[in-house]
């Protein structure tokens, strides 16, 4: 590791960098927001991918990714079509597609999509992350959005966790505070293969989503800053998974 000291760079002593390692640097309320996102969709032709994720764009940061590619620098102006034609052609080959999208640099935002075909459908993975600054982060936001995914976007799944980090959403030399679970949310489909009864009798009390005959579920796990959440999480997990 290296510093800038005297008009050159010169090697920081093995102490300094365990010490700056092992040292948090000071917040100023700064937070980011990750989502795990699962979409699950009928493979026809009227297909067009990337909803999910501008939906969650637009919830969270008030406005579409800026741009999207297949590799890092970014290069391409955000486009729902062009990426789905991509994704067209690849499956034509039998190959699943990696994109990453990023946001506009005020409104800090990275996320990641890969397309592959199941024997459910086409299936969307997302990984997203925002930045935010002052405790800001939109977490009232979150049943809106796992609304507008379930209803619109033939969501699989949801969760969200939040974390004290750096809003421009850089990773310091230093040892990071951990994720800790917001919510989990099933759509329709997947409340349905789980078994109503079974979903809304999780240890979690649930929020109802959508229609009463075939809701989505929402489940709130904590504030983003109890550890406790994890445990809620696996309860959670244990429950929808166990054999019936």
């Amino acid at each position: 590791m290296l510093h800038w000291r005297e008009g050159r760079f010169a090697p920081v002593p093995t102490a300094s960098v365990a010490d700056a390692f092992e040292t948090r640097a000071a917040r100023r309320g700064e937070q980011q927001l990750h989502l795990t996102i699962r979409t699950t969709h009928p493979a026809d032709d009227s297909l067009v991918l990337g909803g999910a994720l501008e939906a969650a764009w637009r919830t969270l940061t008030g406005d579409a990714p800026a741009g999207w590619s297949t590799a890092e620098p970014v290069n391409l102006p955000w486009s729902p079509r062009q990426l789905t034609e991509l994704a067209r052609a690849r499956a034509e080959k039998s190959a699943p597609t990696w994109l990453v999208a990023v946001g506009a640099p005020d409104r800090p935002a990275i996320g990641t999509c890969r397309v592959v075909h199941t024997p459910a459908g086409v299936e969307e993975q997302i990984t997203v992350a925002f930045g935010y600054t002052a405790g800001q982060a939109p977490v009232r936001s979150l049943s809106e959005l796992a609304q507008a995914l379930a209803a619109r976007h033939r969501l699989t799944s949801m969760l969200a966790c939040l974390r004290e980090a750096r809003a421009d959403l850089t990773t310091p030399p230093h040892r990071e505070p951990p994720l800790v679970p917001l919510s989990f949310t099933l759509g329709c489909e997947a409340v349905r293969l789980v078994s109503p009864a079974v979903a809304e009798s999780a240890p979690t009390r649930p929020v109802r989503l959508g229609p009463t005959a075939r809701p989505a579920l929402h489940y709130p796990l904590g504030d983003g800053t109890d550890p406790a959440s994890w445990q809620r999480l696996e309860q959670l997990d244990d429950h929808l998974r166990a054999p019936r």
